[in-house]
């Protein structure tokens, strides 16, 4: 399976749009001939339409010259990512590799014909002075088919995607055909294809005091449902991006819990800590291998006694490979569409009845509550200080996901809180990332003796590891006391 990232832009043009000359955009300087194709495209989504609302796009094209099986994540004016599989002869779905990138967001729902697309495309590529192509543009004559209820429609549209362009390029071609005559459209052809069904689908937007707190849940929602395909596969950033959207669902379900059902939304989140979970121990691993590969290459050659670096990488390896396979496990489980169903009910559901100030009484206890958890973990300077200081960080997380929900309502004032308290929030987390740096140290050290090697580098970096915590506390107090002066906090009063 071939994974790509698409950036393009579309454009609807009149009967009668001409494409004008492109040259002199963002460093075109030739534009090719155009090439016609014929494409035949037909998508699949479940009965309501789960994928197409969650940004993804199933189909089997056949036609040009990467026909087969594609599903694309993303929202369409933005990079989206690609994945490609071959085409069967007979075909009687998508393949097994596809329907596991997809199964949050068809919460692991059967999926079917929805549309039909054929157009005819005709393509230019435009090229810089050296020959090499910038981006490709299409003219495409669209016939699409609603494949359930039979609405059919046409239109033009102009497509313009990336291929060594930048966005400048993008921009200026963008300029080029608003002149003449085209618009900018932010929605796919399989969105405008089924557009009379996916109205009677899409999510009644949030209202009243409690609109901007399920409209924050909502957007971690899509955010985990949106990286799943690439964590699935292991992607670092897909992975990272999926497993804080969970602890800023789990935050946000806590913070705010009166809100719903308090034996439903607590089973949630204990769901939610267990996926969670599953993504922390490849993500740790992750930038685990990554932070003590690159402590070993900075020392000099004169201080690395023994295979260290192989050590370190093979056991990594080793310890990344079971993460990620548990990882998969767990996507691939039925408790995770199960999940995400329930978080539907939840989210999209009655919330209870609450006013403004009882939203922005719990943004404020959260903040007190960080503040309160912080200054009993310095004032600990026993064996329990670290794991003080541990667990003033995750209270920082969650004041400032709190923080985060009225940052549309109260603007600029709400918007520096969060600077501040995620400052604060990274300093003690550099600080736990040196205690857990220690531990996985020693352990290696410990494995070292055993096998008869050399363990003076571990104890070396462990005592560099060491000295760096020791560094941490005097800006932890400095970017504390900036996160508590009464000017980013003064809007927070009642």
């Amino acid at each position: 399976m071939a994974t790509v990232v698409e950036r393009e832009r579309k454009f609807s043009g009149d009967e009668g749009f001409r494409l004008p000359d492109l040259t002199g955009c963002g460093g075109v300087v030739t534009m090719s001939d155009a090439t016609d194709s014929e494409l035949d495209a037909v998508y699949w989504d479940t009965d309501d339409l789960r994928l197409l609302r969650s940004g993804h796009a199933l189909r089997r094209r056949t036609g040009g010259h990467d026909a087969g099986w594609h599903l694309k994540v993303g929202a369409v004016g933005g990079a989206r990512v690609e994945h490609q599989f071959p085409a069967g002869a007979a075909d009687a779905g998508p393949p097994v590799e596809l329907v596991a990138l997809i199964r949050g967001a068809s919460r692991g729902r059967p999926v079917a014909p929805a549309a039909r697309i054929v157009n005819h495309r005709r393509e230019r590529r435009l090229l810089d002075a050296d020959g090499h192509v910038l981006a490709e543009v299409a003219e495409d004559d669209v016939r699409s088919e609603d494949l359930v209820d039979g609405t059919a429609r046409t239109w033009h549209e102009i497509e313009v995607e990336l291929v060594d362009g930048d966005e400048e390029l993008l921009d200026a071609v963008a300029v080029r055909l608003a002149g003449a005559g085209a618009r900018e459209v932010p929605t796919s052809k399989s969105h405008r294809a089924v557009a009379g069904r996916l109205a009677r689908f899409e999510d009644r937007p949030p209202t009243g005091p409690a609109g901007p707190v399920v409209r924050y849940a909502r957007e971690q929602r899509y955010a985990i449902v949106g990286n799943h395909a690439a964590a699935y596969q292991g992607d670092e950033d897909a992975v990272h991006d999926m497993r804080v959207a969970i602890r800023r669902l789990r935050a946000t379900l806590r913070t705010f819990r009166g809100l719903w059902d308090r034996r439903e939304s607590e089973a949630v989140r204990g769901e939610l800590r267990r996926l969670g979970g599953d993504l922390g121990a490849v993500r740790d691993h992750q930038v685990m291998a990554a932070r003590l590969s690159a402590a070993v290459h900075e020392l000099p050659d004169g201080l690395v006694l023994g295979p260290v670096a192989a050590r370190v990488g093979e056991r990594f390896a080793a310890d990344l490979a079971e993460a990620t396979t548990g990882l998969r496990a767990a996507l691939d489980s039925d408790r995770y569409p199960d999940l995400l169903t329930r978080l539907d009910r939840l989210l999209d559901g009655r919330t209870g009845d609450v006013n403004r100030r009882w939203v922005d009484r719990r943004v404020r206890r959260a903040v007190r509550r960080a503040d309160e958890r912080l200054d009993r973990a310095l004032a600990d300077r026993g064996p329990a200080g670290d794991a003080a200081l541990h667990e003033a960080r995750k209270k920082y997380k969650a004041a400032r996901y709190a923080v985060e929900v009225r940052v549309p309502d109260a603007g600029r004032p709400a918007a520096r809180l969060v600077k501040r308290l995620k400052t604060l929030q990274d300093l003690l987390g550099t600080h736990q990332d040196s205690v857990v740096t220690r531990e996985a140290l020693r352990r290696h050290a410990l494995r070292a003796y055993a096998e008869g090697e050399n363990t003076f580098t571990y104890g070396l970096l462990h005592a560099r590891q060491a000295e760096a915590a020791g560094h941490d506390l005097p800006a932890v107090l400095r970017a504390r006391d900036r996160a508590r002066r009464p000017s980013v906090r003064r809007w927070l009063k009642p």
